[in-house]
């Protein structure tokens, strides 16, 4: 996903929908495959996830575990920082807050970071996953989330730029301070909020 802004510049203003964030164009059916890292071959049988650091109870997952939980329907937006959207696109998997509840969060955690399973890792503040606003999934459009697209399990942040969605999530861990993961090191905002057009660091 190495970008400069200079790939920024499919731009259709008079055809803008009020669900586009600014800069942003409607990609329409497709869906842009885009990563930092060269595509790994994971073994949904295999596969687990954990969450770790500041709580309670550190716990995996299987996926076979997971789809026992109650599920949940992320239908939705989903935003990129290299400018396309996907409108009234959905996801299945369960809520963020199902995982969270069940390890029990510390009082002091504050920041989360996400680690696939290449090694790419990307921060978020505790409150930008809780609420209702993060998601393990692995289906899209009813169907298997593809390899290219983060499967057999990616997060899902849709309210923030997709770079904070990893793609092969295998663990999260809360923190009490904040740890920029790798796009973060490399000139990218800290947080990256489509509306604000929180691209690059100083925006």
């Amino acid at each position: 996903m190495a970008t400069t802004r200079g790939f920024f510049g499919r731009r259709r203003e008079s055809e803008r929908d009020p669900r586009l964030p600014p800069g942003q164009y409607d990609v329409g059916a497709g869906w842009p495959v885009l990563t930092a890292e060269a595509t790994p071959r994971v073994d949904a049988d295999r596969w687990s996830i954990t969450v770790d650091g500041l709580v309670d109870t550190p716990t995996t997952w299987t996926l076979r575990e997971l789809r026992l939980l109650p599920p949940s329907v992320y239908a939705g937006d989903i935003h990129c920082v290299t400018t396309w959207s996907k409108l009234d696109t959905n996801f299945t998997g369960i809520s963020f807050d199902t995982l969270l509840d069940a390890v029990g969060v510390r009082p002091e955690a504050t920041f989360v970071v996400e680690t696939s399973t290449t090694g790419y890792t990307t921060n978020l503040p505790l409150d930008d996953v809780r609420g209702g606003k993060a998601w393990i999934v692995w289906e899209h459009e009813g169907k298997p989330l593809t390899r290219e697209h983060g499967g057999p399990v990616r997060m899902l942040v849709p309210h923030l730029y997709f770079w904070k969605s990893a793609k092969w999530i295998e663990r999260i861990t809360l923190l009490d301070h904040d740890e920029p993961g790798f796009w973060e090191v490399n000139g990218y905002h800290e947080r990256g909020d489509p509306w604000r057009e929180q691209r690059f660091d100083g925006d």
